[in-house]
């Protein structure tokens, strides 16, 4: 197998790499809620490439979020759900049918008209959508859940977790499902930690996850509450981490020591120390 710029040799690649019998063990047990998490940090660390305008990182990220497509396209056509080939197709469907001032004819010839047709027809998307959905209910039994209806609909579910449980509370919040204060939040958040607690005693990974989840909505909440928008505040306490961390392996590094070879109790005590240096409080 060698490397090619078609895009046949890619999907090639993967469909060796999930095959049961000589295919790559970890491939093979993925599923599509397995690999959600890589194909997140595979478009973030585009947006990073970006950012740093690094054009050979961003060459590098854009092929590794590709691998994400068409993995997700590989497990979906061994379950006979589609293909890679379908993917292209809808977005190639898709880019046609919103552009008919450069495909078809249109009138739309300023930004301001494109927009609005383009408006109209994702809305029309939105209904034939609709209609396959209930179409997929009615032939499976199966309820299919739309969280695009209701007074929580307009919240998009392809924010970042913690974004999305901002905007729930707030939109919520806005017809009085709310606290009126924090502090019922907190005993909330206690009341969580209790649970989570309870998860981790009875050795209950799903559990586990879930009173997780629980806890860090509640902690949201409490943000929201004390207007410390969550995302920042956990940014900076990122940044925190990074030059803490990095306190200590410059304290190991001019000692002979090694992050590997050291102590947690030595790591604990620089810890400690950096705490107590200025610009690292807190």
């Amino acid at each position: 197998m060698e490397a090619s710029t078609d895009i046949a040799r890619l999907i090639e690649i993967m469909a060796a790499l999930r095959d049961p019998q000589t295919g790559c063990p970890w491939d093979v047990v993925q599923t599509f809620e397995t690999i959600v998490p890589y194909t997140i940090e595979e478009a973030y660390e585009v947006a990073d490439a970006i950012e740093r305008k690094d054009p050979d990182d961003l060459c590098d990220e854009l092929g590794d979020l590709l691998l994400q497509v068409v993995f997700h396209a590989r497990m979906a056509e061994e379950q006979g759900l589609f293909s890679f080939g379908d993917v292209v197709e809808a977005i190639t469907k898709k880019m046609i049918r919103r552009h008919p001032h450069v495909f078809a004819r249109s009138e739309a010839d300023t930004p301001g008209a494109v927009k609005l047709q383009w408006d109209e027809i994702k809305q029309q998307e939105k209904v034939e959508r609709a209609a396959r959905r209930a179409a997929r209910a009615d032939a499976t039994g199966a309820p299919v859940e739309d969280f695009r209806a209701g007074h929580l609909g307009s919240v998009q579910r392809s924010f970042p977790a913690l974004t999305e449980a901002l905007k729930l509370q707030e939109r919520a919040a806005k017809v009085g499902f709310d606290w009126s204060e924090p502090a019922p939040i907190l005993d909330k958040i206690e009341e969580e930690i209790g649970e989570l607690r309870e998860a981790l005693a009875e050795g209950r990974p799903d559990k586990v996850k879930d009173e997780l989840g629980d806890l860090i909505f509640a902690l949201v909440n409490i943000g929201r509450h004390v207007k410390a928008e969550p995302e920042q505040a956990l940014r900076g306490t990122n940044t925190k981490f990074r030059r803490r961390f990095s306190y200590i392996e410059k304290g190991l590094q001019a000692s002979g020591e090694t992050l590997e070879g050291a102590s947690l109790e030595r790591m604990e005590a620089l810890w400690q120390a950096a705490k107590a240096t200025s610009g690292m409080r807190g």
